[in-house]
C-alpha cells in the first residue's frame, strides 16, 4: 500500500506527528510511506530511515501558480514530485484547506482526515473522502494517533512512554552537540527564551535569574539556545545573570536535538525546541500562557507545566497579541521550584552549592 502523510508544518506540528509515523511503520513494515511537508519545516524529517519519500513543497509558490493559471516552473515541479506515486491513501493530519488541497492534488484514491469538530478549518471537510472522529480535548499526539487508527485500523501506543519520535542525526550533529557542551560533563540545563508569538514569551531577564538559581543550588550550567535573529533576546538573559554561568549557543535543529539528549533539564515555552526536547526525552518544565499544556505540552506525567491559573482570560486564548499581557507574568521562584521538583524526579538531583 502507498500511503501519503500530509503534515506541512510547523516544526512542532511535524514532531507531534512522528509517533504516528513510527506506529504506521511498525504495523505496516512493507507499506510505501511518503510525507509531504513545507520546505521550511522539513529538516527534522530529512534522511529518516523509515520514510520512503520526503516531498518538500512551497505552498505559497504552488498556490500562486495554481491561482494565476501560469505554467510556472517551480509549481510544475512540485506537482510532479507530489504525483510521482500512485497513492492509495492520503491522511491529512493538518486539518486545513491547504493541507486537504495538497492531499487531493496528490491524486490519492482516498483522502482521510479529522471529523469537522476536530478540523482547524472545518471547510476542508469537503475535500475529504472520509472523516474520522477522534476524542475531544486530548493531546495533539494522541489526536494524530487516533486519526491513524481510525484510518487504517492498526494498533497505536496508549502509554506516553511508548511514543516513538524517529529522528535521524549524523556524526556532524553529534559533533556540534559535543562542541556546545564541552567542559560541562553533562551538568547543564537548556533555557530557551524564544517563542513564535510575543504572548508566549517569559521574561528574558527572569531566565537570567533562573540560571543563577540553577547554578547556586545544583551546580548546573545554562545553555541559552536561540535561533537566527534572536541574539538580542539572548543578550538580555546574559546581562541578567550575575553568576555568568550561562552561555549562548545557536545550534541547528538536529544539533539541538543531540544537545537536548544530554541535558539534565529543559525550560521553555510552547515553541519548536520545546517539542524537540520532549522528543529527545529531556526532563521538561514548560511555561505556558496563551496555549494549553494539555494539548501542546509534554504527554509524560513527570514533566511539569508552570502557568497562571488565577486569571479569568486564560482559557482557550491563543492570542498572538494582547493588551492585557499577564498570562506569562510568572515569578522566577515558581519556575525554579518546578525545576527543582523535575530534577528530583529524575533521580539525578545535584548536591546543593553554597
Amino acid at each position: 500500500m502507498r500511503i501519503l502523510i500530509v503534515k506541512l508544518g510547523s516544526i512542532g506540528d511535524v514532531i507531534h506527528t512522528l509517533p504516528s509515523l513510527a506506529a504506521l511503520r511498525e504495523a505496516m513494515p512493507k507499506a510505501e510511506i511518503s510525507w509531504v511537508v513545507e520546505r521550511r519545516s522539513s529538516e527534522i524529517l530529512r534522511d529518516n530511515p523509515i520514510l520512503d519519500r520526503l516531498i518538500e513543497v512551497d505552498t505559497k509558490a504552488l498556490r500562486r501558480g495554481l491561482m494565476s493559471g501560469e505554467t510556472l516552473r517551480a509549481p510544475r515541479q512540485q506537482l510532479r514530485r507530489l504525483r510521482a506515486s500512485a497513492f492509495d491513501l492520503a491522511i491529512d493530519f493538518q486539518g486545513l484547506l491547504k493541507s486537504a488541497s495538497i492531499a487531493r492534488l496528490s491524486g490519492a484514491r482516498r483522502v482521510l482526515g479529522f471529523s469537522p469538530a476536530a478540523l482547524r478549518e472545518p471547510a476542508s471537510r469537503v475535500l475529504l473522502s472520509k472523516s474520522i472522529p477522534v476524542p475531544s480535548k486530548t493531546h495533539v499526539i494522541r489526536k494524530n494517533l487516533s486519526l491513524l487508527k481510525g484510518s487504517l485500523g492498526i494498533p497505536i501506543p496508549e502509554d506516553a512512554k511508548d511514543f516513538a519520535f524517529p529522528i535521524s542525526t549524523s556524526d556532524e550533529h553529534k559533533w556540534e552537540a559535543s562542541e556546545a557542551c564541552a567542559g560541562f560533563s553533562g551538568q547543564y540545563v537548556i533555557l530557551n527564551p524564544a517563542g513564535g508569538w510575543p504572548t508566549k514569551l517569559w521574561s528574558a531577564e527572569r531566565f537570567g535569574e533562573l540560571s543563577d538559581h540553577l547554578w547556586s543550588h545544583f551546580g548546573l550550567h545554562s545553555l541559552i539556545t536561540i535561533g537566527p535573529g534572536e541574539q538580542d533576546l539572548a543578550e538580555k538573559v546574559l546581562r541578567s545573570s550575575r553568576s555568568k554561568k550561562a552561555e549562548v549557543v545557536t545550534p541547528t535543529l538536529k544539533g539541538f536535538y543531540e544537545i537536548a539528549k544530554g541535558a539534565q533539564l529543559y525550560v521553555g515555552g510552547d515553541t519548536g525546541p520545546t517539542h524537540l526536547a520532549i522528543a529527545a526525552g529531556t526532563p521538561i518544565v514548560g511555561l505556558f500562557g496563551p496555549t494549553e499544556w494539555w494539548r501542546n505540552g509534554s504527554p509524560r506525567p513527570d514533566d511539569i507545566c508552570v502557568e497562571r491559573t488565577d486569571i479569568g482570560c486564560r482559557t482557550d486564548c491563543h492570542r498572538r497579541a494582547c493588551s492585557n499581557w499577564i498570562c506569562m507574568d510568572i515569578e522566577v521562584d515558581r519556575v525554579f521550584q518546578a525545576a527543582a521538583r523535575r530534577l528530583q524526579l529524575t533521580g539525578k538531583l545535584m548536591p546543593a552549592y553554597s
